[in-house]
């Protein structure tokens, strides 16, 4: 199939009162209104396909680049590819998701997350934590510089209160992932948690909370699941 059938199948599945959930998360036009649920019925079917995750992601539409996101050949995905996703996003929940998702999976990840938490821009650093939340969730902790995620950690510490509105999202849910996936550092992440107390995030017409890191990080402790590592970041 190509990106132009995909969309054609896609248009019939779309539903105006998720449409109206998505614009109030900040998603513009076009949008289709198509829930994940049916975007992963696609996914089952195509599994991974590098050119035609391209040609999706190009056709603007929301939902074909939540669906580009799915089916990405993220080892083949090259750096100018990744750029070029995050510079043409139109919302923060495509940098947060499909742009980190693949980027995270990505030979890139590291390198990119780091240049763009650096970017005084709330997409671009959007990105970029959650970049690193995907990386730190999926690589096993012999293969982590454990030295730099304390110093991103510390820097959580210090700025997180005097980012951007969704930045400080973001980088509360690093805390979070550093604390849940990484045993090492889980203290450290509950500390840090503790100290940036609560963190205020302007979520919209949503019913949306920011959750505490270490309250967070507890419920997985009690769950037994603290330092397990997920396949993927994708969902």
């Amino acid at each position: 199939m190509t990106a132009d059938e995909i969309i054609e199948q896609l248009k019939p599945l779309g539903r105006d009162s998720y449409k109206n959930v998505m614009f109030k998360h900040g998603v513009p036009e076009p949008l289709l209104g198509v829930k994940i649920e049916d975007l992963k019925v696609f996914q089952k079917k195509i599994k991974k396909d590098y050119q035609l995750a391209l040609d999706l992601y190009d056709s603007g539409i929301y939902d074909a680049r939540y669906l580009a996101g799915l089916i990405a050949d993220d080892r083949a995905m090259s750096r100018a590819d990744l750029q070029h996703w995050l510079d043409t996003a139109t919302s923060l929940a495509t940098c947060q998701y499909t742009v980190a998702w693949v980027a995270c999976e990505s030979v890139h990840g590291r390198e990119l997350a780091l240049e763009w938490i650096d970017a005084n821009d709330e997409m671009i650093g959007t990105a970029g934590w959650a970049t690193l939340c995907g990386l730190v969730a999926i690589t096993e902790d012999s293969k982590l510089d454990l030295e730099e995620i304390q110093r991103l950690l510390l820097r959580v510490q210090e700025t997180i209160h005097q980012q951007q509105n969704n930045v400080r999202y973001v980088m509360n849910n690093f805390v979070i992932a550093v604390g849940c996936h990484v045993a090492p550092l889980t203290a450290l992440a509950e500390q840090v948690g503790k100290a940036i107390g609560n963190v205020t995030v302007d979520m919209g017409d949503t019913s949306c909370k920011v959750p505490s890191a270490p309250a967070y990080i507890d419920k997985v402790r009690q769950r037994g699941s603290l330092g397990k590592k997920r396949k993927t970041v994708k969902c």
